[in-house]
């Protein structure tokens, strides 16, 4: 986009500056030829004005006539009956002559070497090629900055609608200073609330369906291993069939669950914890600075999660993010190995979570400042999507431990070797 911006500001700058460069030129070019000219007529005009005060025959005063004649020029007075009078030297090259009438019947022609007038047009038309390309060259610096302006806040646009769509729910503070664009962001963030929230009540409603219907399943068992065991041979046949499909409604929720949980991970693939964590160390760590605060990142090599890239660092982030409103010092984010799963935890050396709150720190809309209460039941829902959890493993001082589904034996694909050409 960048680059079709500035190619047709450039276009346009071009031939707008071919359209009246030439013209412009030409005109100076012309313009140059009739000056001089003028000030060749002025010039006769001086001397005929001169000549016409002597008598009739009288020799020419060339002292006083030759400092109206220009250097290098000649002054030729033709008179009828009167021998030609000439003031100067016949230029060598090529001349540029006016004449007027003079007496009766004569003429008086004053020549100069055209190279004069020929040097002042090149010049002057030098300096019409400079402004010319100096206005390209303005329009060339013009058009950078323009297409900088628009294309980075529109790519900045589009990556934050990608990053939507891949389950990043942050809201985008920065605003571009274009209404128009601003707009969208400000609709993005307003999506981006509206959709975090859907998750979160999905993944509520779910788990409180799940609960529910194992409930009234386990008790339905119950109840129907009571009745097969009922001294009527017709009861106890019908209780066993009933327990049976009971057992397979069983089955089939929990096949509905894991594929809900499934078509919440389909964008699941290997991530490697170090090149991730180090991409949302980068983005939060001027964040830390600005307020004289540091950020240290402790992941060894090696460690691959199976989680979806966008969701992983919305949840980091969201935690990083929580860290710099509520709690203080150095924010430490690490990984290690655990049982059955990856462990990602985010500290810092603050006072940590007041007590009342520890049960309540994932629900929604708790907060312990003026926050929305967002951020950390953000972040539980969007690891539990990736069949991963979040919890708050200490309360003072907090760390947030995110325990991550590890990448599956088939995901790592050996790299084929390159084939061998038959000699």
């Amino acid at each position: 986009m960048r680059r079709r911006i500035l190619l047709s500001t450039l276009f346009v700058v071009a031939v707008t500056a071919l359209v009246l460069g030439g013209p412009l030129a030409f005109t100076t070019w012309r313009l140059v030829d009739d000056f001089t000219r003028a000030e060749l007529i002025q010039r006769l005009e001086r001397i005929a004005d001169r000549l016409d005060d002597e008598p009739p025959g009288t020799p020419i005063n060339r002292a006083e006539i030759a400092l109206a004649v220009p250097a290098d020029g000649q002054l030729v007075v033709s008179v009828p009956d009167t021998p030609v009078q000439t003031v100067g030297d016949p230029p060598e090259d090529g001349t540029i002559a006016e004449s007027l009438p003079f007496g009766q019947g004569g003429s008086i022609t004053l020549s100069e070497p055209i190279s004069v007038m020929r040097t002042q047009q090149v010049q002057v038309t030098v300096v019409v090629i400079l402004l010319v390309v100096l206005s390209v060259g303005t329009g060339a610096v013009v058009a950078t900055v323009t297409a900088r302006r628009l294309a980075e806040p529109l790519l900045d646009v589009a990556d934050r609608a990608a990053r939507l769509g891949a389950g990043d729910f942050r809201r985008a503070p920065h605003r571009h200073g274009i209404p128009e664009l601003d707009r969208v962001s400000d609709v993005l963030d307003t999506s981006a609330t509206a959709l975090a929230d859907l998750v979160q009540r999905e993944r509520a409603l779910v788990g409180d369906v799940s609960h529910q219907l194992r409930s009234r399943i386990t008790a339905l068992v119950l109840r129907l291993d009571e009745l097969s065991t009922h001294p009527d041979p017709g009861a106890r046949r019908e209780a066993l069939a009933a327990l049976e499909q009971t057992e397979r409604l069983s089955e089939v929720l929990d096949e509905l669950l894991e594929a809900a949980r499934a078509a919440r991970a389909a964008g699941a693939e290997p991530v490697d914890l170090r090149t991730g964590l180090t991409e949302v160390a980068d983005e939060w760590r001027p964040a830390l600075e600005s307020v004289g605060r540091r950020l240290k990142l402790r992941v060894p090599d090696g460690l691959l999660a199976r989680v979806t890239p966008a969701r992983i660092r919305e949840a980091v982030g969201a935690l990083v993010d929580n860290a710099i409103q509520h709690g203080d010092g150095t924010v430490t984010i690490s990984a290690r190995e655990g049982t059955n799963a990856l462990v990602v935890e985010v500290s810092d050396t603050g006072p940590g979570v007041p007590e009342e709150l520890v049960p309540h720190v994932f629900d929604r809309g708790v907060s312990v400042q003026s926050s929305t209460g967002l951020g950390l039941a953000l972040a539980r829902a969007l690891v539990e999507a990736d069949g991963g959890r979040l919890e708050l493993s200490r309360a003072r001082p907090p760390t947030f431990a995110l325990f991550l589904p590890p990448a599956r034996a088939d995901d790592v694909v050996a790299t084929p070797r390159p084939a061998t050409t038959p000699r």
